[in-house]
């Protein structure tokens, strides 16, 4: 791959110079959220991943990242084996055949770490594009992708009178600690066993540092009628401030939310969620949001519209089924 470009592996060295890429591309295609510094230095972390083989990074004559892909195969995959692909070229540098190489790179490279997998599963290979994003979306298609899952983003006025919701009493809402934190793992790999897409979470996926973890506003529901306390659902939070003055308002982001099957039709989602809300006002912010599968078996998206929430954008996912 030449395409006026020098092309080399990216290194957790280049995280600077990928979140100028990554924030000049969002910048340009009006992206409802921008990825923080810290974030995007995630993506080149991780013991489970291999930058020298999965990445790539191109550089004008000046030495300047002009365009990026980035291949990841998550070890914990027991279903679905799944190659995510993350690429993007610099607005100035499109219309020369850069984007179709990129995404040529990286299906050839996620077709081939399926293939090395070791596992006898069905493979996907996935990326995650913005609903209003027309460009990427026609350069999928082309590439054969389809479209196969929505997501909505959804925000709730704090202003408005929140809920509060009564639990039994051997049903209780506790703080997130790192004490309880391996059973919440534990308890997002049970429920979400039924969810379309979801694999499990080991132990190297889930503790990695969270730059925007915001611990004050995650909860844990433990049901304490036996001997010990066992998880029956967990609310974590995030607060991403970087993207405060973008937007014009603050808010927390509910990252993950999940109930255990024996203990749903109890009100602890509802019950989670609006004690995570009132943390939130507490804190002086000004709006709850999320994002849900808008096919979640769960009837989700019917409770978080009862809650007031409202839908604000769209992400689509498209994938090859192999």
């Amino acid at each position: 791959m030449h395409l006026e470009l020098r092309w080399r592996p990216l290194t957790p060295a280049d995280a600077s110079a990928l979140f100028t890429l990554v924030r000049t591309v969002e910048t340009v295609e009006g992206a409802p959220r921008r990825h923080s510094e810290a974030k995007v230095s995630e993506l080149l972390v991780g013991d489970w991943k291999d930058l020298e083989r999965d990445s790539l990074g191109g550089f004008d004559d000046s030495g300047t990242l002009r365009a990026y892909a980035l291949v990841e195969v998550r070890p914990g995959d027991l279903r679905t084996v799944r190659a995510f692909l993350r690429g993007g070229v610099d607005p100035v540098w499109r219309g020369r055949g850069i984007g179709r190489a990129v995404l040529a790179w990286m299906e050839g490279r996620g077709r081939q770490k399926l293939a090395q997998s070791g596992k006898d599963l069905p493979g996907r290979l996935a990326v995650y594009v913005d609903e209003a994003a027309r460009d990427q979306r026609r350069l999928y298609a082309a590439a054969g992708f389809s479209p196969v899952r929505w997501y909505t983003a959804m925000r709730r006025d704090l202003r408005a009178p929140l809920p509060r919701v009564d639990l039994p009493p051997e049903l209780q809402i506790v703080g997130w600690t790192h004490a309880l934190d391996d059973g919440v793992r534990e308890a997002h790999n049970d429920a979400f066993i039924d969810h379309w897409g979801s694999e499990p979470h080991t132990p190297e996926t889930w503790h990695r540092p969270e730059p925007h973890a915001a611990p004050a506003w995650s909860f844990v529901a433990l049901d304490v009628s036996g001997d010990e306390p066992q998880v029956a659902g967990y609310l974590i939070s995030g607060r991403y401030e970087h993207d405060w003055p973008l937007l014009g308002y603050s808010y927390g982001e509910t990252e993950l939310l999940g109930v255990r099957a024996p203990w749903r039709g109890r009100g602890l989602a509802p019950a989670l969620l609006a004690r995570a809300m009132h943390a939130y006002r507490e804190d002086g912010i000004q709006y709850a949001c999320l994002t849900v599968d808008t096919d979640n078996p769960s009837g989700a998206h019917e409770l978080y519209r009862r809650l007031g929430f409202e839908a604000t954008h769209g992400e689509v996912l498209y994938s090859v089924e192999l």
